[in-house]
């Protein structure tokens, strides 16, 4: 049985919950949910089942010392630097082979996000120790996330046949990865039972990393395997500066999971959010009678509703009806709840106007 390892993904700046998320503050820093940053969550909900020295955290150099202030339980060697994102297939494809690096041998390798919600940890743990018995099997394994709605922001994952259970959950075969639908797709994905969400969390063998990227990113694969050479070596640092930027840009979803073959899904439901916009605060947090949401500060109400309001100072608001209010020291947001999504878009215009400051 091979030693099962947590690889938890941690850069990105998490535009969408501007502009309280920046680059050198982003929403797996921020505690968002009670008193704990999300980052913290994250580790928080792995320790019951794995030690401190089998958690890895693939991030960026100007986040590190703020991640490893929040959760100093976890070695400084365990925090793998990217130099610049490259997308999530080369950080896992890295990641697991420093995983086997510090194993010294093979192991099993849960890929996670730092910025997701998971409000059932006991039944997440649970699985993920049941995955990690089927991708022994040589399988990869994603855990499936049962729809409570039509989402059109969610990849969904088809279900095949199903296969031998495992711990008490069903295990089926992938039949497919399915792109974000339309509406009227997405619909029909919920009401045939025959599809999860796409929650982005693999657990497999190191051995199966390697041989799938190998055959299916072989570019990608050779550069990996030219940076992991030198780990624990003082041309560590360099090798990785020069090679990194030359790997090619690609996701796991595009560049893997699409064309790997034998991919198990374990349908789940653990109350699992992306938390991918402000609107799904709104889904997570406790709301008082009427239905808002105080994020932080004070909040003075007249006939309003479905309203979060996040601000440093009085927020009065009169007449309201499913808005979101956030206000920083340099920036104040506001926006219909529907249209939460859309804040990348003022993103955008940030980063074309070159308005830094802001980011």
């Amino acid at each position: 049985m091979f030693p099962l390892y947590a690889l938890i993904m941690a850069g990105g700046s998490g535009t969408r919950l501007w502009p309280l998320s920046r680059q050198n503050r982003p929403k797996q820093m921020l505690r968002l949910i009670g008193e704990r940053s999300m980052f913290q969550l994250a580790v928080d909900r792995l320790l019951p089942v794995l030690p401190p020295e089998r958690i890895v955290v693939v991030t960026t150099a100007d986040l590190l010392d703020g991640l490893a202030a929040q959760m100093p339980e976890l070695p400084r060697c365990n925090f793998l630097l990217e130099p610049e994102g490259r997308g999530t297939a080369p950080v896992i494809g890295l990641g697991a082979l420093y995983v086997r690096h510090l194993a010294e041998g093979e192991a099993t390798v849960a890929c996670l996000t730092a910025d997701h919600f998971i409000k059932d940890a006991a039944t997440f743990r649970r699985v993920l120790l049941a995955a990690a018995q089927v991708a022994e099997r040589g399988q990869i394994v994603t855990l499936g996330i049962r729809p409570s709605f039509a989402s059109i922001g969610f990849g969904y994952i088809e279900r095949g046949a199903a296969l031998a259970p495992e711990g008490g959950f069903e295990v089926h075969s992938v039949k497919a990865f399915r792109e974000k639908p339309d509406a009227d797709t997405a619909a029909a994905f919920v009401a045939d039972g025959a599809h999860s969400w796409n929650s982005g969390m693999f657990i497999w063998t190191t051995a199966r990393v390697e041989s799938e990227f190998a055959r299916q990113l072989p570019d990608t694969m050779a550069k990996l395997r030219a940076i992991a050479g030198a780990f624990g070596a003082p041309a560590f640092a360099a090798t990785m500066a020069q090679t990194w930027p030359t790997v090619e840009r690609q996701t796991i979803d595009y560049g893997i999971m699409e064309g790997a073959a034998d991919v198990a899904v374990i349908p789940v439901d653990v109350g699992w959010s992306d938390v991918g916009s402000w609107a799904s605060l709104l889904d997570i947090l406790e709301p008082d009678e009427a239905g808002n949401v105080i994020l932080s500060g004070n909040h003075l109400t007249v006939d309003t509703s479905g309203t979060l309001v996040s601000s440093g100072k009085l927020v009065a608001t009169i007449g309201l009806r499913d808005m979101v209010i956030v206000d920083t020291e340099d920036a104040l947001l506001v926006c219909p709840r529907a249209r939460s999504q859309d804040v990348k878009r003022i993103v955008e215009q940030l980063q074309q106007q070159k308005r830094g400051q802001y980011l």
